[in-house]
């Protein structure tokens, strides 16, 4: 089987997590080098991969496909961009240990770690990062750039917007079909929250249950 080249963008922990999913997968994926734009980190390697950057990888890896390896969305929204204009295209990577069903939509660059459960009727939009030992309930909606910390649990007929942050451990219970639980664009969800209501954009909620940080 040939090799296909990732490149991953960001050199932080996540990005090393992306990377073992990438040699988890087993199907003929390696990972070419990490894209980091720290100078500091340019030159060193990381678990065996060189770090280098973006104009480095664009001479030495021209085919590497891009997968975004840092958690903040909106970091991650002008790196992924960057990317693109730089010429690089993108993949998407689900880790073996993750159980859904045919009834998914996902987009392009979006990463699935191990442990996840995801039912059916859900929509992922591109570059979604859903993390550790998450579960999506049925006809749920995440939007471009949206992200997941470890062991988020979404309930059913739940919606979120572009660059929504869910930290570690925090609950979304369900709407219904006719009245979903909305997350506004840019919303962050605090770590252990339990969020019972809809969240306008660009708000931060913790808490149980979840209110407005103001």
């Amino acid at each position: 089987m040939n090799n296909k080249k990732i490149a991953i963008y960001g050199g932080s922990g996540f990005g090393r997590e992306v990377a073992w999913l990438v040699e988890s997968c087993q199907d003929g994926r390696v990972v070419a080098c990490f894209i980091d734009d720290d100078e500091k980190k340019q030159g060193i390697v990381l678990n065996d991969v060189p770090v280098l950057s973006l104009e480095q990888a664009a001479e030495q890896h021209p085919d590497a496909k891009i997968v975004g390896g840092i958690g903040n969305p909106r970091i991650r929204e002008l790196l992924i961009n960057k990317a693109a204009t730089r010429g690089f295209s993108f993949d998407t990577l689900v880790h073996p240990r993750v159980e859904m069903s045919k009834w998914l939509e996902i987009g392009i660059g979006t990463v699935i770690c191990a442990g996840d459960i995801l039912t059916t009727n859900i929509r992922l939009g591109a570059h979604v990062q859903i993390n550790l030992d998450c579960t999506i309930g049925h006809d749920v909606v995440l939007d471009d750039y949206t992200t997941l910390a470890p062991g988020v649990h979404v309930s059913g007929c739940v919606q979120c917007g572009k660059r929504v942050y869910i930290g570690t451990g925090a609950v979304i219970l369900n709407g219904t079909q006719e009245n979903p639980i909305t997350i506004g664009d840019d919303a962050i969800i605090g770590a252990g929250a339990c969020v019972t209501k809809s969240i306008p954009a660009g708000q931060t909620w913790v808490g149980v249950p979840a209110k407005q940080l103001k």
